[in-house]
């Protein structure tokens, strides 16, 4: 289990301090696909690189499995960094070197016999399906295949951690989901306990167990993935939610709207109830879908709706009263 408590980082330049981690409270468990996500600038990567102490906090304190890591001495913190793999967002591979050879430099840095070597790279070559593709330098592999060999070097001494520092910004679609299933399946093999940064919603949606959501250095919202989506607490967060699923020019047309615009939110035992249709017939409201969309979310559907009511304040007050009736979530988006 890896715990913030009380994580301040801030950097001091000429008569300027900036706070790039402000009070970070929270903990990961033993096992799970953790996401950090945040625009940039929110202080993702500074956080990431706390639970090995390559940055190292003004103040607080980082726990892992119970270890004060920010009390150790240098020889106790090498030990544990062992224990901790990291994988970078531009593959940082050895351009020289062959991806057995990249795989294997942990390993030969920790003094491990030929035999021991081969074995392990071997195995991870299989692991991440580039047992064809040992002899290759990394200027003959896809970017999808670099960060395959860099995931197989990170894995190289057996981590118990795997930081994943914006490991798929780098990279196509196709690419990219290929490097999920691989972190998902390492996950569910190994049982290592994995945290990844990144500013997409779409990879939090398809890997993350739960999620932070940082916003200027600060911790605005921390729960399982599937209630970040449907049920999003912080105003920032519901704004993400939002621009995920609503084209920017749709987002301009609902600033833009002078009639009374909402988003419904369907999950649960309501998430099938024709609600527009029964809004039309029992409060003679017009209801203009703006757009609609179908999502699943840790394997439960979640829907949402964006519409405009057009009609008098008592239908409209009636019409938010049946909803708020249901299950279905509601957020008034513009009064009209």
């Amino acid at each position: 289990m890896i715990e913030f408590i009380k994580l301040n980082k801030s950097y001091h330049n000429k008569n300027k301090t900036f706070n790039a981690l402000s009070d970070i409270n929270f903990k990961i468990n033993q096992g799970e696909i953790f996401g950090i996500l945040g625009q940039s600038g929110a202080g993702k990567s500074t956080l990431l690189r706390c639970i090995n102490l390559l940055v190292r906090p003004t103040s607080g304190h980082v726990l892992i499995n119970g270890c004060n890591i920010t009390e150790l001495d240098r020889k106790s913190l090498q030990a544990k960094r062992q224990k901790i793999g990291i994988i970078f967002q531009h593959f940082n591979l050895l351009e020289s070197q062959t991806a057995f050879e990249n795989i294997a430099l942990p390993l030969k840095l920790q003094n491990k016999t030929k035999v021991d070597i081969n074995q392990r790279v071997n195995s991870l070559l299989e692991l991440v399906d580039l047992s064809d593709k040992k002899e290759a330098l990394p200027k003959a592999l896809s970017g999808g295949q670099k960060q395959r060999v860099a995931i197989a070097r990170a894995l190289a001494s057996e981590p118990e951690i795997l930081l994943c520092d914006e490991a798929t910004s780098a990279l196509d679609p196709e690419s990219t989901q290929n490097v999920l299933a691989l972190l998902k399946k390492i996950n569910q093999a190994l049982g290592i306990t994995i945290t990844l940064i990144t500013h997409e919603l779409e990879v939090v949606k398809s890997l993350c167990d739960r999620v932070a959501l940082l916003h200027e250095g600060q911790l605005i919202e921390c729960s399982d993935t599937f209630s970040l989506f449907s049920d999003p607490k912080h105003s920032v967060t519901k704004n993400l939610v939002n621009q995920a699923f609503v084209a920017a020019a749709q987002q301009h047309e609902i600033k833009s709207s002078k009639h009374f615009t909402v988003r419904l939110t369907f999950v649960g035992k309501d998430s099938d109830l024709p609600l527009i249709s029964q809004l039309i017939k029992q409060f003679n409201l017009t209801v203009n879908i703006l757009c609609a969309d179908i999502t699943k979310v840790q394997g439960k559907t979640i829907g949402y709706t964006l519409c405009e009511f057009l009609g008098s304040e008592e239908q409209i007050s009636q019409s938010l009263s049946f909803i708020q009736s249901t299950s279905i979530k509601l957020e008034i988006l513009n009064h009209g």
